[in-house]
């Protein structure tokens, strides 16, 4: 089992974004044996959505964490806000999101929203190795 963490903070979203998107690849592709491409894709879009939902939603920054199981790759979102995420219908018109939630649900093999007993959450998210 191989694992990452990372702190993200809210000061330059879109770059903190990045940095946990460039951080979960550097650690994917480190992994043996290695991940398909199109499998590294996914678990990168599925750290942005959560890292991105974290940081507008969760309090203004979060930890990521990785965990590489033989036939898993786990992602999980800490951060500080104790209410779990929605469903919502997408914003088409004035671009306020709604999307990130449901496509990780789709992407993923399961997810689940626990509450720390330090405050807030964790979002975690299975995907298929």
């Amino acid at each position: 089992m191989d694992t990452m963490s990372v702190d993200v903070a809210t000061d330059r979203p879109a770059g903190s974004v990045a940095v946990a998107r460039d951080s979960a690849r550097h650690f994917l592709d480190g992994l043996v044996p290695s991940l398909a491409s199109e499998v590294a894709e996914i678990v990168a879009l599925v750290v942005s959505e959560l890292v991105t939902n974290a940081l507008r939603h969760g309090g203004g920054a979060c930890t990521l964490d990785l965990t590489a199981y033989p036939d898993s790759i786990e992602v999980a979102a800490h951060d500080h806000n104790p209410h779990a995420p929605r469903m919502r219908t997408p914003d088409l018109d004035s671009g306020t999101g709604g999307f990130g939630w449901a496509m990780v649900n789709r992407l993923a093999r399961a997810t689940a929203v626990t509450r720390r007993a330090s405050g807030g959450k964790t979002v975690t998210a299975l995907l298929a190795r």
